[in-house]
């Protein structure tokens, strides 16, 4: 048989345009004597293809199609069993007594069997075996787990991983076999299954099966507090001569199992307090640790832990120092992306570096070179903040939105460390955004802008014309509405507020109409507005008159409504002024309640009386905390930020978000509502109605958090 492969054929396109039904036709060639190896791997290949795109299957089809796979199981070729494997996983969910493989699978698991046979047939078996089944196959997976072949072993403990969600009580029977497996002992329950009848037979001392077994130990052990903290500290460098379970002394040589352990350690001491100093010296023996990947991950834990000290993380700061001169970028990537993280909050523990940071500016990865300037902008002084800039504006060209990002970001930081330097952050601002860039880094650009205006009284004139300026040329609407409306808030309390009608108006003339109705509501506002002088308030009623014209309802409504606003100072002042709002989620809450409630409408409207309101300082407050507390994940790109004692809600809001503003006032009057809702489900109770209550108690937890039954009173 001629296997050349045509030149001519395009492999993919051929893919892209697969039929189902003609795929499941050809599927015939697998009931054919003798089987076609090739064809039946390219049939296997298109099937599969099939699934990962997305197309649906039904159960009959499934299951048919099942079952004459499973006649490949008569072919010895090795490239086809492996196709075969991978088709029954994926077709296991859709099948119907798929469990009728299972003698082909036991066969293939067979001492005499290729090993790649074997281990494929383990992950394939636990993939289709029900958990009642489970304890029949128990001894093949057990004797798998402490095989001396890396590849079955391997298979077997991240199979039986997968398993634990749905059996943990007898996966968790075999702690003692993954023991072994992480320690490298000989079996000590006669002899294997797959290997012969040696009772001291050793086993796989690979090192991913030493990662796989530390990751299967945690997930039985990891309710048991001291058992994961006497796997943490059994192999530091003090125990190193005895086991953590008694046994012979065995190490790690497994770097991914030693990083596996410094992240075991962190939520150790996340959970309990009491143990950071004894685990503290464990994460600086591993900052020394010979391999790289390992001492930067106990480094970037040091850097995290709540409450750490300057002198405390001097081990972890010498270290990441000295990968900033490593030859190898992704090294250098991420030591500087720990120190720029570490950096806002000790600041004064990464300046020791700020002389290896300089010269890492013009490194030839982009990415390094702007973590490196971001760094230095939090660390250094005022004096050296028109150089960085300088620097940072000479590659902003260079690199890619995601990092133009983390750099907006940071000079929208910088601007109430150093309000002197406001005109050198509004000039590198308005120049980016005149540069090509996708909607996040303009809307970072945007804020940072917004920022400087509110908090430096001196350049508030100049960003507004910046803004003015971008908004003549905005592709994303979004971004145009929100410049609209910082506009009709700080334009009417400028000295020249007549400057900026011009460019509102503008929008009503050439933009869509979602930035149109925008640009009305900017308008009224300058109308509107108590400094604004009669001739000011003339011309603006006369582009709100034209505006009634508008093609568009939306716009021509709230022309229309900010005309009659415009009749008395009274009303003015209760629905244009007022720049109170509700807290969204009680809001809610209440509309959902009031529908909810078949006779509500019957006892009369929905009263507003009992949404609570905010100001706008109040809201600006919280949008402020709520940044700080997402600054860490887009500045690093990652969710690599801090462990925090209790997340607020408003972590998970887009910053700037009116959602996320009211979030944080939310909170104690949905508090409220939970407990007012469970005293009107006791009828004694019920009859005193929704009354606000005078005082509750907030829920003690009676067991510890991390058990795996929580009590709470």
């Amino acid at each position: 048989m001629n296997f050349k492969k045509d030149e001519d054929t395009d492999e993919l396109g051929a893919l892209m345009n697969l039929d189902h039904s003609a795929v499941l036709q050809e599927a015939r060639i697998f009931n054919q004597t003798p089987i076609r190896p090739r064809h039946s791997r390219l049939l296997l290949a298109k099937i599969l293809f099939l699934l990962y795109r997305g197309d649906s299957m039904p159960t009959t089809e499934a299951t048919n199609l099942f079952f004459s796979i499973t006649k490949l199981f008569q072919c010895k070729d090795m490239s086809l069993r492996q196709m075969v494997y991978l088709t029954i996983k994926e077709l296991s969910t859709i099948s119907e007594d798929v469990i009728m493989v299972t003698s082909s699978l036991m066969k293939d698991m067979q001492p005499k069997s290729e090993i790649t046979y074997r281990a494929n047939a383990i992950r394939a078996l636990c993939k289709i075996v029900d958990p009642s089944m489970l304890p029949g196959i128990e001894r093949f997976i057990k004797s798998a787990i402490v095989e001396k072949t890396p590849a079955i072993a391997s298979a077997a403990l991240v199979s039986s991983l997968h398993l634990f969600g749905e059996a943990k009580d007898v996966v968790r029977r075999w702690a003692n076999e993954v023991n072994e497996a992480l320690n490298g002992k000989a079996i000590s329950q006669g002899p294997s299954f797959f290997g012969g009848s040696n009772p001291n037979q050793v086993v796989s001392t690979s090192n991913i099966v030493q990662y796989h077994a530390i990751g299967l130990l945690y997930a039985i052990r990891q309710h048991d507090r001291m058992a994961v903290l006497k796997l943490v500290q059994g192999f530091s460098g003090q125990n190193k001569s005895s086991s953590w379970m008694g046994g012979s002394g065995a190490t790690l040589r497994s770097n991914m199992a030693y990083v596996m352990l410094v992240r075991y350690a962190v939520r150790v001491m996340e959970n309990d307090p009491s143990l950071v100093p004894q685990l503290h010296v464990l994460l600086e023996e591993w900052i020394r640790h010979r391999s790289d990947m390992v001492s930067l991950e106990a480094a970037r834990a040091m850097c995290q832990l709540r409450d750490v000290t300057a002198k405390q993380l001097t081990g972890a700061v010498n270290a990441l120092q000295v990968f900033l001169s490593s030859p190898r970028p992704t090294v250098r990537f991420a030591a500087i992306r720990t120190l720029n993280t570490l950096a806002r909050t000790h600041p004064e523990a990464v300046q020791p570096c700020n002389v290896d940071m300089e010269g890492l500016i013009t490194d030839s990865n982009r990415s390094v070179a702007t973590f490196a300037i971001t760094t230095l902008l939090k660390t250094g002084n005022e004096a050296s903040v028109d150089r960085l800039m300088k620097q940072m504006q000479g590659f902003m060209t260079e690199i890619s939105d995601e990092f133009k990002t983390i750099v907006a970001e940071a000079v929208r930081s910088l601007c109430r460390k150093f309000p002197g330097k406001h005109s050198v952050f509004l000039a590198f601002l308005s120049g980016v955004l005149r540069d090509e860039g996708g909607y996040d880094f303009k809307r970072s650009a945007i804020e940072a802008i917004v920022d400087l205006a509110k908090h430096v009284p001196e350049c508030k004139e100049a960003a507004l014309a910046h803004l003015c300026e971008f908004i003549e040329d905005c592709e994303f609407t979004k971004l145009s509405v929100r410049v609209l409306h910082f506009l009709g808030e700080e334009g009417p309390h400028t000295a020249r507020p007549s400057m900026y009608i011009r460019h509102i108006y503008n929008r009503v003339v050439l933009e869509n109409a979602v930035v149109r109705a925008a640009a009305v509501s900017a308008l009224a506002k300058f109308g509107a507005a108590a400094v604004a002088d009669p001739s000011l308030q003339r011309s603006v009623r006369v582009l709100l008159q034209r505006c009634l014209d508008d093609r568009e309802d939306e716009v021509r409504d709230r022309a229309a409504w900010a005309l009659r606003m415009a009749g008395g100072e009274r009303t003015r002042d209760k629905y244009v002024r007022d720049d109170s709002t509700f807290v969204l989620a009680v809001l809610e809450r209440k509309l959902v309640e009031y529908c909810a409630d078949s006779g509500a409408a019957a006892r009369g409207r929905f009263s507003f009386d009992s949404v609570p309101r905010i100001s706008r300082a109040q809201e600006e407050e919280t949008r402020a905390r709520t940044r700080l507390e997402t600054m860490d994940a887009v500045l690093t790109g990652s969710a690599i930020s801090a462990p925090s004692a209790s997340k607020s809600a408003t972590a998970t809001s887009e910053p700037g978000t009116p959602a996320a503003a009211s979030a944080g006032f939310a909170d104690v009057y949905e508090q409220q509502a939970q407990y007012v809702s469970k005293l009107n489900a006791i009828p004694e109770l019920a009859a005193f109605g929704a009354q606000p209550l005078v005082s509750s108690q907030r829920a003690v937890d009676l067991t510890e958090a991390e058990t795996e039954y929580v009590v709470r009173c």
